[in-house]
């Protein structure tokens, strides 16, 4: 299946449009990537809130097996504490919750972005270049041996007024078979997609 035109200017426009989607969809990665970034910088305070979480437990809970040693007394004091220690795994709990959240909203916004900015475009650009491709191939099939079918194919899907610059009624010209007329629109129709004309195809 042949990727490019024959026709360098139709091939140029078709390079060109392949470099704009790559360079289009690398854009897209890039702003995914830094709007990722700018928001998982909001798991800075969230840590921060953890890890103070941590500090309050571990503090307590150290105090808590040290008065656990007291005499008499160690037993209520150990559970006193304990109440601080439970506050302290409280707050860190969520800390950890809140970085969590950011990461997941990260990640959620670059996905996002991808599939809105470029999924489209990506799948537009591959929907023409694939419908292209299997015109031309179809086309490229019938050149040399059919130029009658590529004649009613230009019939039935070019404009009219470049219809009419081949024959002042170009569809009785065909109707008829006529030579030059038949030649002339397949030639339309193989111009409209980048080919050549019968007969004039590149040496491969």
């Amino acid at each position: 299946m042949r990727p490019y035109a024959e026709r360098p200017a139709r091939a140029l426009g078709q390079v060109l449009a392949d470099l704009l989607v790559i360079g289009w969809v690398v854009l897209v990665v890039v702003v995914a990537r830094t709007a990722k970034g700018l928001v998982d910088g909001l798991q800075g305070p969230a840590q921060t809130l953890a890890d103070a979480g941590d500090s309050i437990r571990g503090a307590f809970a150290a105090a808590a097996d040290t008065a656990g040693r007291v005499p008499f007394v160690g037993e209520d004091l150990a559970r006193a504490l304990g109440t601080g220690t439970g506050a302290g795994q409280t707050l860190g709990d969520a800390g950890r919750e809140q970085v969590e959240a950011v990461a997941t909203a990260s990640t959620g916004i670059a996905v996002g972005i991808v599939v809105l900015a470029a999924v489209p475009v990506v799948l537009l650009w591959l929907v023409l270049r694939v419908r292209w491709m299997l015109a031309a191939r179809s086309a490229l099939a019938v050149r040399d041996v059919d130029t009658d079918l590529l004649a009613l194919r230009a019939l039935t899907r070019l404009p009219v007024r470049r219809l009419l610059a081949v024959s002042p009624d170009p569809a009785a010209a065909w109707r008829r078979e006529d030579p030059a007329v038949v030649r002339d629109l397949a030639a339309l129709e193989l111009a409209a997609l980048g080919l050549h004309p019968a007969g004039r195809a590149p040496l491969r």
